[in-house]
Order: structure tokens, then C-alpha cells, then sequence
């Protein structure tokens, strides 16, 4: 890995459930494939990727440049703790995963959350409850989109959305059913985000070299 996603990997494994909020093209496939392995290395537990349709063998394909062995995940999978123990699924098919077994979990585009009432969100948060280890990965979040932070928040056991809500913000009045940042709590809002994420669109945003960025 690149300097700059290490920092981002160690930051998310000391923390324990943790989201990295990066722009596109920065390698968040490599991170959240590593961030899965060490984890998976320190319980001896399996670990389980959850991606779109589509991203499931491009992930595959990634892990197999790190040397990592990722495999689909099927009801019949036998773990070997002698190996990495990381398996990947689709969103689509968690109905239909047993997740008391594994020790963490990776939400790539984890914008999947945004819906602040959706089905798959609800899921989500509810299969994976006890879930020690829990990585969110995107490039999507909006500063002004409140539900989406609130819903990561509630995934990664930080604070349920609502209590966040009531706590940092009023209804704004200006755009029904929307919520406006208190003007006295922005730097608390922000410093409470920043103790569970890591935001940022180039390595040089947290200090890092920009070449090739």
C-alpha cells in the first residue's frame, strides 16, 4: 500500500468500526481488502465483504495482486483458519448469510446506507449488530447529506442517527423535512465525525505526497 492508505488501514484497525470516506481512484479496494485480512488475522474468524453485483470479481482480482485470497460466499463454505478466511457476497443475497460467523465486515459503496427508512439499510444494521469489526467504504458522502452520516454512524455502532440529529441539528425551515447543522455545533459535529471516519479527495488533504493524484 501506498503511504497514505496505510495510515488510513492502521487508523480504521485501531478504531475498530471506522469509515473511509475517500474520493474515486484513491484505492479503497486495496485498503478495505487489507484492513479484512488483519482482522481476520487477529480473531482466526472469517471476515465477509458485502459489494454491489457487479464489483464481487474485480475485488477477487484485486485481492490476488496482494497475494490475499478472497472467495464468493455460499452456505456450504468450510474456513480454514491456516488462510485469510475472506469471503465476498453481493447486498442481494444476505437474507441469506449466516453473519453470527464473522468477525468483521466491509461495506463497499456503503452509500447503500443513504436511504434513511430503505429495507437493505435496516438489514444491514440489524445482521450486523454484534458485529465486532466493521469497515464502511465510499467516495459518495455530502457534507450536506445528513441522513447518509447519521445512517454510517448507526452502522458502526457510533450513535443511533436520530440521537445525532436531535444533538447537532434543527429542522431547517427553508427546505421541508430537511435539517440544518446548529452554527454552535459545527466544530463539535466535525470532531465527532473525524473520531469515526476519515474524509478526503487527495493523499495531500491528510498530509501525504500528491504525486500521481
Amino acid at each position: 500500500l501506498f503511504d497514505f492508505q496505510k495510515f488510513s488501514v492502521k487508523l480504521a484497525l485501531k478504531k475498530g468500526c471506522f469509515a473511509l470516506f475517500e474520493e474515486c481512484g484513491l484505492g479503497k479496494s486495496f485498503q478495505q481488502i487489507e484492513w479484512a485480512y488483519q482482522v481476520s488475522k487477529k480473531t482466526n474468524k472469517p471476515v465477509i465483504i458485502l459489494c454491489p453485483l457487479a464489483v464481487a470479481q474485480q475485488t477477487i482480482l484485486e485481492g490476488q495482486k496482494l497475494h490475499i485470497d478472497i472467495v464468493k460466499y455460499n452456505q456450504n463454505i468450510v474456513f480454514d483458519n491456516t488462510k485469510s478466511n475472506i469471503v465476498i457476497s453481493n447486498y442481494e443475497q444476505l437474507n441469506n448469510i449466516d453473519t453470527s460467523i464473522f468477525s468483521g465486515v466491509v461495506l463497499d459503496e456503503s452509500s447503500i446506507l443513504k436511504t434513511f427508512s430503505g429495507k437493505t439499510k435496516q438489514l444491514i444494521i440489524e445482521k450486523f449488530k454484534f458485529t465486532p469489526y466493521k469497515l464502511a467504504c465510499t467516495a459518495t458522502p455530502s457534507p450536506n447529506d445528513i441522513l447518509e452520516i447519521g445512517n454510517h454512524a448507526d452502522f458502526l455502532n457510533i450513535m443511533p442517527s436520530n440521537e445525532m440529529i436531535a444533538r447537532w441539528f434543527i429542522n431547517d425551515t427553508m427546505n421541508f423535512g430537511g435539517y440544518r447543522l446548529k452554527k454552535h455545533a459545527e466544530a463539535d459535529f466535525w470532531n465527532w465525525v473525524s473520531s469515526w471516519a476519515i474524509m478526503f479527495s487527495n493523499p495531500s488533504d491528510i498530509g501525504f505526497n500528491q504525486v500521481g493524484y
